[in-house]
């Protein structure tokens, strides 16, 4: 599995305080281990994010991405209200 960010992704994080962007380093290193781990709520997103999943990075900040084979690409990062809200 190869990781790769999207400019959107890039210019979104270093948008976030400092203790979001490192809880946001150490989700992306565990998804890197086991995307699966019960930390993460990895999941699908329906409606106008249907081709996406998402990981938790805080209880509130969410990290969404796509998948290409075997390669994952993180897109957008946000707090669940500027998601979906």
């Amino acid at each position: 599995m190869t990781i790769s960010y999207s400019k959107n992704f890039i210019k979104q994080s270093k948008k976030l305080d400092k203790s979001t962007r490192q809880h946001l380093l150490k989700r992306i290193k565990l998804f890197s281990e086991n995307p699966l781990d019960s930390q993460l709520n990895n999941h699908p997103l329906k409606g106008k994010y249907k081709t996406y999943r998402s990981i938790n990075v805080t209880a509130d900040f969410k990290a969404l991405y796509l998948t290409q084979d075997d390669h994952i690409i993180f897109d957008i990062v946000g707090t669940h209200s500027q998601l979906y809200g």
